[in-house]
């Protein structure tokens, strides 16, 4: 039995359908299917713009500051020998000579080099420009080929033998001739020590200058096969500090003049980086990536010296040309 309010709620809807008619029921949507409700987009909010930070200066690397403190003690050791001269440079080269020789014949030994014969002529190179002269060094220089001969006649097994020959020889002339020339340049009377200097420091500040300007501003390279890292901005840099380091030096050496300091260090810079690209041929053909471990992670006495053991050369040349 429905209750009086759903009879109410009938009359009233059969009352509704008479009136309006069956169409009252439908509501008509407000508005059509197709039409879209516009809405204004809400503002999208802008990324935030980082902040400028400000620019780092750019200080010395980790690397450059450990090949300062590695350098710095064979600095005072090269100061100490050259102001004491006489014998006791003499014997900081034979023994400077043994230990490159060393580095080297490891470096070749798949040539199987002639050692004894290195380790003898060296030495007594180094000794007759001490105590004799430019004519005995030449007699014994002279004198390694039949030493070369005699030890290389003694192997049991001589497949080779002219390989290790020659690879010896080049290990006496590449690093025994250099040092011979050091000590002669050394013991030239009055000024041997400070043009012994001035070389060194040409060479050296070539060396770091070269590094420090390819590092920051290096961006072609000259000998991509030899060695990737040399540039030719390293090299710009390196020949002109250099240079000045050399002339800066003699400025207080009146018996060297401003123009002789500045060909002299011209041709210690220019040919700096010869010897560094003569080594880095030689350990890129044999393999090596360092000559040694010396010097710890900065590789041996070769790869330290390499730049001297040609400027060394030129450096004694040009002192007897100009000085004496």
């Amino acid at each position: 039995m429905e209750s009086g309010e759903g009879r109410r709620r009938d009359r009233f809807l059969d009352e509704a359908d008479r009136l309006f008619g069956d169409d009252s029921r439908s509501v008509e949507p407000i508005f059509d299917d197709d039409d879209e409700l516009e809405m204004e987009p809400f503002p999208s909010e802008a990324p935030p713009q980082p902040q400028p930070q400000p620019r780092r200066r750019r200080g010395p690397s980790g690397e450059t500051l450990k090949r300062i403190a590695v350098a710095v003690p064979w600095i005072v050791f090269a100061i100490a020998i050259t102001a004491l001269g006489g014998a006791v440079f003499m014997g900081a080269m034979v023994l400077l000579g043994i230990i490159g020789l060393r580095e080297y014949f490891l470096m070749a030994r798949s040539a199987r080099p002639v050692q004894p014969a290195g380790f003898l002529a060296v030495p007594a190179m180094i000794v007759a420009a001490h105590y004799g002269s430019s004519f005995q060094v030449l007699m014994i220089a002279a004198a390694s080929f039949p030493l070369l001969f005699g030890f290389g006649a003694r192997r049991e097994r001589r497949d080779g033998v002219t390989v290790s020959m020659a690879v010896t020889l080049l290990g006496i002339v590449w690093i025994g001739v250099p040092l011979v020339h050091a000590v002669l340049l050394r013991d030239l009377p009055d000024h041997g020590g400070a043009l012994l200097i001035d070389v060194l420091v040409g060479t050296f500040a070539t060396d770091t200058a070269a590094y420090a300007t390819g590092r920051l501003f290096g961006s072609r390279r000259i000998t991509p096969r030899l060695s990737p890292n040399k540039t030719l901005e390293g090299l710009i840099g390196g020949f002109v500090i250099g240079t000045m380091a050399f002339w800066f030096a003699g400025l207080y050496q009146d018996w060297l003049s401003g123009i002789d300091a500045l060909i002299m260090g011209a041709c210690v810079a220019a040919l700096a980086p010869v010897g560094d690209l003569f080594e880095s041929m030689v350990k890129r053909d044999l393999g090596i990536k360092d000559t040694g471990n010396i010097f710890g992670p900065h590789g041996g006495l070769l790869d330290r010296l390499d730049a001297v053991l040609f400027t060394i050369v030129i450096g004694y040349y040009l002192s007897v040309a100009f000085v004496y």
